[in-house]
């Protein structure tokens, strides 16, 4: 049973779901979070589908084994998709977020939809992501009706965590697998490897599809360091706003264009809201089109 189908009845009855994810550390393609859920009194059933942690199958058994529990209507799943360019853009953001973070906002989220749904969560099992015990804390402090327990390897501790491990991963393979490249430049191809950094045939795919102005593709997670390597020979990009406001700093008299209670400063000599820009320093292209930076809409 998945998320979009009909709460079953056996959901309002005290239930034990598993959290893990897929495709933390590749270069390419998304991560993946899954979960999965039954009643506790499932429980001892569920032992016995020989779910494991999914890294430890091959291909072929993992997509028998999630067509098995899709198909197992006492059973329910989810799954969160993050996107490589969401990556990219939170872990390079003027506030960055942490992969750590991105994980814990993922699981969370999980669990915050499920309840949604109506499910009787009682137990959360998750693999975790950084320190266990303050792992657990900021979930419980989240969710204080719900116990949680996280551990290192969880995906081959607990069934339901290995339950959720094969459906993160197999919905992983599969986003990669049906992937429609969005850029058109020629000679683009397929052939990635695994999207690990130490895949002889990912690191050549990123060779051959780098570009010296645009990066890389969309499925690349630019904020990687793996990537820095491949920027070598990159086209220096010099910003002519960059250069008026170094000229402004060292002037000393010049104002900047952008009000101050936009970047959340104030100032004790007179309101913020009062103090604009006379328009010295700022770039000419702005200037030429009588621009105004916005933010309401």
């Amino acid at each position: 049973m998945s998320s979009q189908d009909p709460l079953p009845k056996w959901a309002s009855k005290p239930c034990v779901m598993g959290i893990d994810e897929a495709g933390r550390g590749p270069v390419l393609g998304p991560m993946v979070y899954g979960c999965l859920y039954c009643t506790r009194s499932y429980l001892k059933e569920l032992s016995s589908l020989n779910f494991a942690d999914s890294k430890t199958l091959k291909e072929e058994k993992r997509e028998e084994l999630f067509e098995g529990l899709k198909a197992n209507e006492s059973i329910g799943w989810a799954v969160d998709v993050i996107d490589p360019r969401e990556l990219s853009s939170k872990m390079l953001n003027k506030v960055k977020i942490n992969l750590n973070e991105i994980s814990h906002d993922s699981a969370m989220g999980l669990v915050t939809k499920v309840l949604g749904m109506g499910v009787l969560l009682t137990e959360v099992y998750v693999d975790t992501v950084g320190d266990p015990e303050k792992y657990r804390i900021k979930l419980s402090e989240k969710f204080p009706n719900v116990k949680f327990v996280v551990a290192k390897k969880a995906d081959s501790l607990y069934p339901v965590v290995s339950g959720a491990s094969i459906v993160a991963k197999v919905t992983r393979d599969r986003v990669l697998r049906d992937w429609a490249l969005e850029e058109t430049a020629e000679n683009m191809h397929r052939n990635f490897g695994s999207g690990y950094p130490g895949d002889p045939t990912t690191k050549c795919w990123l060779e051959d599809h780098k570009h010296s102005v645009f990066g890389f593709p969309t499925l690349v997670r630019f904020s990687w360091g793996t990537c820095t390597s491949y920027f070598k020979d990159i086209v220096e990009v010099s910003w002519e706003s960059d250069k008026v406001d170094e000229d402004g700093a060292t002037g000393g008299s010049g104002k900047k264009q952008l009000r101050l209670s936009n970047v959340g400063i104030t100032t004790s000599k007179r309101k913020s809201e009062e103090i604009e820009s006379n328009a010295k320093g700022r770039c000419k292209f702005f200037q030429a089109r009588k621009l105004e930076q916005l933010t309401h809409f």
